[in-house]
């Protein structure tokens, strides 16, 4: 051959689908193949495996395995002679390397592939079972077993079965496998055998007749005394079988281990006893059973031991599956299950993980086992272990729709093909989708993709697992929409009844109901309509995920109504999935977010991420800005004062949705993990809010009556939470009015003209409105109720000096000015500075009578019939304990201490403890239950649009609070649990330390 040129049979190699031609010519010319390495046939044939260099070298070891010159010769005689081999042969050595092994180890296997009887074609139980039958230890049966395996594997890489098919035999195989076990168990222990009767109840993808190549089979064990034997002398005989027939499949050999037996779905899992009687089983399952352990029975299938005992199983447990559905929290459950799975995936794993990732195989099988349970109690023919029968029995019935049932199939088929084909390789348990090149070439190739194998097999995969993202959700409740559209002739729909049914499992209180809205949003033709037929779906499952569903898709419809004419609206909603996500979430969540929306449904376009949208609070400086703005354009006090409160009512929408969206987490975002940030985030925005509403009301007022000059000089002081920047929605504004006449200016001109601005603003903040009104409160004020709501600079520091009590000085702690004059303002707090943060603190009396008032007020001011372990302001360890603490160390420390000299909780709380006053851990403690308190606060004013300090006793409010509070259904009990036991030990440590300190 001349240097430098490749000889015909390198570059017919490389023809083939051989990725080392060189190494692969020199297969060929080895002794084994001489006499056929020029036989196209054959070549043709390697070629058309999954890996033709892989099949290549397992036949030349096949060869070498072989004991004689004859064997060798009937061998590749046989190859090239009978086609029916040569695919068989050739697939499984492409596909599997494990094979591969099994038949250099055990060379005469391959006569298994030769000829197959009509019978050999599907073969159930009873044929593997005869394959089996000779094995007499552990590894005999992985021998026969994996011969077993090997017809399996040929027929399924030869299509000559499908992946359902294949799904099916293996899981017969595993039957068969499990028969001989146990029969071997009782071999060895017949005194045991003879004392009970014991039904082995395949469960899972063994269950349902659909396992994969290598999977635990999962197991559940039913064990009786036959009769005249003592029941616990049997179990425990029982017991001893149960466990000896799983070690004979799991246990590792020279020829490794057949797959793992695992139990650990009976009752109790791994703490509850292997064996239990039929009785114990449905005691456990009638008191104790979890909603998971139900969906698990759907798969219940006896397979082995006693098959009339496992039958009656079965029989007994049927009626309690199928009852499911009916239990409280029923889809909740189920859906955060799911859930869960997803979040215990390796991140570095999720977008290989082909099994349990978004878009993966237990997404198509949750969404079918949630309808089979939601329908089958009524529609028997829904009983399927199968996850493809019962895809189908679901699409007949109209419980789903036909093109998403068959999109759904077919993506479901090639994930599993998948599966099956990663699997094959080395028989190792996993779903993870392959790194390597040569390995998704393979992969690819496996399934028929031959052009570019690496880039199909990708595109494909992606293209399949998108559809399961986008339908598995679809299927639970599209066909709601159909049952009140109108349809296609001879397309099935729900049922009313089943409808009904659906709605109720997701948590809708009224079904009737939902269907009238859902009729009003998905009905015509209009682009409306269509658009809303698209998002419903996805809608309905965010909604069902909340609380209170039934109100989501109400305002979802009230909102629809005003906004639905117009473009921009349904343009965000369909192209940002954010805000579509966003808007579910607002309008489930309670009273308060909805009702600010629906004032001026446009603010819905804060839910998106475009211009003008985003739910980050904007700060002050441009909050005063608008308003201002908004002010000067006005006419009149009235209408300045009116868009100011608009602009507020605005942003308290905007404040209240990034709240929620941040409690409750999106799919592209968790929750807020930072219980603090989420506090800190509403009191910082709701303050600045309210902050710059003063200041634009108090421009307006000044402008209309005065022009640009008032004869005094007029400040804003903000007490109370207002001025610690922790206001609640539904928070008062503190505040006192501190005025100074202009030069010259008639004192008493001044001091009407101070009351008048005062009067005005409180009027003009309350006047009755679509925007919810802002009440100024000046209690906190020199007197009280008793004395003037303004006062000049100089009056305030004559009634300081001679009348101000210790609790004064307490409240001025979070005094700071908000708006008017700032050179007042900044007068006024360099009047109070000593008094707040007295020089060498506080005297003991002081301290005492501080004490003496807040003992009073916990005696005195919670209200009859409270619970006080739940009042989250006066009650034990809530806002109060934690804040008149810290105030008293700011009142004692303030002084040498300049981190103290603050009017924020949060930030004195920290500063204390930087200064070694609170040690970290009680600081921790504290701020703790003040946050925990606070966001209870915001999460009743959220829930029922009014402010409170307490829990609310209704049920679903109460729920609508916890999972603002991140509990999911049924959980309402760990919340108030949680609540307590937080406020006990914040209690505790203010008894150390305000009380005894």
């Amino acid at each position: 051959m001349t240097p430098g040129r490749r000889s015909s049979t390198f570059t017919r190699l490389l023809r083939h689908g051989f990725t080392d031609p060189s190494a692969a010519e020199r297969l060929l010319e080895s002794a084994g193949l001489g006499a056929v390495r020029d036989d196209p046939v054959l070549l043709d044939a390697l070629g058309a495996t999954a890996d033709p260099d892989l099949a290549l070298h397992g036949l030349v070891r096949l060869l070498e395995a072989q004991p004689d010159p004859t064997a060798r010769r009937e061998l590749l005689d046989t190859l090239t002679g009978s086609k029916p081999l040569r695919d068989r042969l050739l697939g499984v050595l492409g596909a599997s390397a494990a094979l591969a092994d099994h038949l250099a180890r055990y060379c005469g296997d391959w006569r298994a592939l030769v000829t197959y009887e009509p019978r050999d074609l599907h073969p159930g139980v009873e044929e593997f079972e005869r394959g089996l039958a000779g094995a007499a230890d552990l590894v005999s049966l992985r021998v026969a077993y994996r011969r077993c395996l090997l017809s399996i594997a040929a027929r399924d890489v030869c299509a000559t079965i499908d992946v359902a098919e294949t799904a099916a035999e293996l899981a017969d195989l595993a039957t068969a496998t499990l028969r001989r076990a146990l029969a071997l168990a009782s071999a060895a222990a017949p005194d045991d055998a003879a004392l009970c009767r014991l039904a082995v109840i395949a469960m899972g993808k063994c269950g349902g007749n659909e396992l994969n190549y290598v999977s635990d089979v999962d197991v559940i064990f039913v064990g009786e005394a036959v009769e005249g034997a003592d029941e616990g002398k049997a179990l425990r005989a029982a017991t001893r079988l149960a466990s000896h027939m799983m070690r004979i499949c799991s246990e590792t050999t020279v020829e490794g281990s057949i797959w793992p037996v695992d139990a650990n779905l009976r009752p109790e899992g791994r703490n509850g006893p292997l064996v239990r009687t039929l009785s114990s089983h449905l005691a456990y399952y009638q008191r104790w059973a979890k909603t998971w352990e139900f969906q698990a029975l759907l798969k219940a299938r006896p397979v082995a031991g006693d098959l009339e005992l496992g039958g009656q199983y079965v029989a007994a447990v049927g009626p309690l599956v199928w009852q499911a559905a009916e239990r409280e929290n029923f889809v909740a459950d189920v859906q955060k299950m799911r859930r869960r799975v997803v979040e215990n995936i390796p991140v570095a794993e999720i977008e290989r993980e082909l099994k349990l990732g978004p878009g993966g195989l237990r997404d198509v099988e949750f969404a079918v086992q949630l309808l089979q349970l939601v329908h089958g109690r009524a529609d028997a023919a829904l009983r399927s272990g199968s996850t493809l029968e019962a895809l189908r029995a679901l699409a007949a019935g109209g419980y789903v729709g036909r093109a998403d049932a068959a999109q759904l199939e077919d993506a479901y088929r090639f994930l599993r093909s998948m599966e099956h084909r990663i699997q094959l390789y080395r028989l190792r348990r996993t779903h993870l989708v392959p790194e390597g090149e040569a390995d998704q070439r393979r992969l690819g190739r496996s399934l028929g993709l031959r052009t570019d194998p690496v880039a199909e097999l990708n595109r494909e995969w992606k293209r399949h697992a998108a559809v399961v993202r986008r339908l598995h959700e679809k299927l639970f409740y599209r066909p709601l929409l159909d049952a009140v559209a109108q349809l296609a002739p001879g397309e099935a729909r729900l049922s009313p009844e089943a409808a009904r049914e659906r709605l109720v499992a997701l948590g809708y209180g009224d079904p009737a109901a939902a269907l009238r809205h859902l009729e009003a949003l998905a009905s015509g033709i209009t682009r409306k309509a269509a658009i809303q037929r698209t998002l419903l779906p996805v809608l309905l499952g965010w909604f069902a995920d909340s609380a209170d569903p039934d109100a989501g898709l109400l305002n979802f419809r009230k909102v629809s109504d005003a906004l639905g004419k117009t473009p921009w609206y349904l343009r965000l909603l369909r192209d940002e999935g954010a805000a579509a996500e966003n808007l579910a979430r607002v309008l489930s969540a309670g009273r308060l977010a909805p009702d600010l929306l629906m004032r001026a449904p446009e603010a819905v376009a804060l839910l998106g991420e475009g211009d003008g949208g985003g739910l980050e609070p904007r700060p002050r400086v441009q909050l005063e800005q608008e308003i201002l703005a908004a002010v000067g354009r006005a006419e009149g006090g009235e209408q300045a004062v009116a868009a100011a409160r608009g602009v507020r009512r605005r942003e308290l929408f905007r404040t209240a949705a990034a709240d929620i969206v941040g409690s409750y987490g999106t799919e592209a975002q968790p929750a807020e993990a930072d219980q603090g940030a989420l506090v800190d985030l509403v009191g910082g925005a709701v303050s600045d809010l309210t902050a710059a509403t003063l200041a634009g009301t108090l421009r307006a007022v000044v402008r209309d009556s005065w022009g640009d000059t008032l004869p005094t000089r007029f400040a804003v002081i903000a007490m109370g939470r207002f001025g610690g920047h922790e206001l609640g929605y539904g928070s008062d504004a503190d505040v006192l009015f501190v005025h100074e006449p202009q030069d010259g200016a008639d004192e008493r001109e001044a001091a009407n003209a101070a009351n008048r601005v005062v009067a005005e603003m409180r009027r003009l903040l309350q006047l009755p409105s679509a925007d919810p009104p802002l009440l100024i409160d000046a209690d906190l004020r020199p007197e009280g109720k008793s004395g003037p709501l303004v006062r000049t600079l100089k009056s305030y520091e004559a009634y300081y000096r001679r009348w101000s009590l210790v609790w004064e000085s307490q409240a001025l702690l979070r005094a700071e000015p908000v708006a008017g004059d700032e050179g007042l303002g900044r007068r006024f707090v360099e009047l109070i500075d000593p008094l707040r943060y007295p020089e060498r603190g506080l005297g003991d009396e002081a301290v005492r009578e501080i004490r003496r008032l807040k003992a009073r007020m916990e005696s005195e001011r919670l209200p009859r019939g409270a619970d006080p372990k739940l009042h989250t302001k006066i009650g034990p360890g809530g806002l109060s304990d934690v804040e008149w603490t810290v105030q008293l160390l700011q009142l004692r420390h303030g002084w040498q201490v300049p981190g103290l000299r603050t009017t924020r909780t949060r930030e004195a709380l920290a500063a204390a403890r930087d200064a070694g006053l609170i040690s970290t851990v009680d600081a921790g403690i504290l701020d703790e239950a003040w946050v925990l308190a606070t966001r209870v606060r915001n999460a009743v004013m959220l829930v029922r649009g009014r402010a409170g300090d307490t829990f609310p006793s209704h049920a679903r409010e109460l729920a609508a609070v916890g999972r603002y509070l991140g509990y999911g259904p049924g959980h309402v009990g760990d919340m108030l649990d949680a609540y307590r036991r937080t406020a006990r030990r914040a209690r505790g440590v203010v008894e150390s330390l305000f009380y005894q300190g």
